[in-house]
């Protein structure tokens, strides 16, 4: 289903040598939802095809760049022979992995990549950012992994791989976000600029990759990214895909107060239970 005003869940705008992919659910912080997924999955495959497209720029509309997976959506869809997606592992699994598809498609897409990020960019969204070759991020940005402190875990298994293997338990171990400048220092963004500067920097970046030459340009990123294949990263990936499916199956205390909460009182109330916990915001 479209937006409430009818707009598109995302929005594709073709630039000279460029595309330019919106998250357009502002009014819901862009969760990522499944029709925004399979939307995300379409576009990066029509970009992967298009020869004039020589940059995608992946960037969110309104205050934020995503907070995530669409948590009222997540494990909800119907399941196969009336068994309840909440106790059918299968079907989790069918979700997370359609979920990582897509973000591995960003990792691989043979053109380069650009995250520009401002506000929330949580869970699955932080996860996009990290597939991206490049990440630029507003000085008002906000980044992390939570869905530990609801008895969840990270999804696409990308965090050891960017910010090694310290920083990564630290953030994973802790459910905390990063600001922009933070970020920055973990090596989670790649540089970090005033809101005002944001568009005009990843121009800047769209131009000058747009000159290398295609096929060298494709190369030196496959060269790149194979030797992080080499290190283990599909191998984590692919475990990882496991891992999250046993967890969100498994129905833990802190998943069942989180449903409760949210059946009865909402999502936002969810999510101050989540994080007060913790004392962090």
């Amino acid at each position: 289903m479209p937006n409430p005003d009818g707009s598109p869940v995302l929005l594709v705008e073709k630039r000279p040598h460029s595309l330019w992919l919106t998250l357009n659910r502002p009014h819901k912080l862009n969760a990522l939802s499944h029709e925004l997924v399979e939307a995300l999955d379409a576009a990066l495959r029509t970009a992967a095809d298009d020869d004039e497209v020589r940059v995608v720029v992946l960037r969110g509309a309104g205050r934020a760049f995503s907070a995530g997976y669409d948590l009222a959506e997540e494990g909800s869809g119907a399941a196969d022979d009336e068994v309840s997606v909440k106790a059918s592992p299968w079907r989790w699994r069918q979700e997370l992995a359609r979920d990582i598809d897509v973000t591995m498609r960003l990792f691989h897409l043979p053109r380069p990549t650009i995250a520009m990020v401002h506000g929330w960019a949580l869970a699955g969204a932080c996860e996009l950012v990290m597939a991206c070759d490049l990440a630029i991020a507003s000085e008002d940005a906000k980044l992390g992994e939570p869905e530990i402190r609801y008895g969840s875990g990270p999804v696409t298994f990308l965090m050891p791989f960017v910010l090694g293997m310290r920083k990564t338990k630290e953030l994973l171990f802790t459910g905390d976000h990063l600001d922009a400048r933070s970020a920055e220092a973990f090596g989670l963004v790649t540089r970090v600029v005033p809101a005002d500067e944001l568009e005009a920097t990843v121009e800047r970046y769209v131009r000058t990759m747009a000159q290398v030459a295609p096929a060298v340009m494709q190369l030196t990123k496959r060269a790149v990214n194979r030797a992080y294949e080499f290190a283990g990263l599909s191998h984590a990936v692919h475990y990882n895909l496991e891992n999250s499916t046993i967890l969100n199956a498994a129905g833990t205390p802190e998943q069942q107060e989180w449903d409760r909460i949210v059946k009865e009182r909402g999502l936002k109330a969810a999510l101050a239970w989540r994080d007060d916990r913790f004392g962090t915001p």
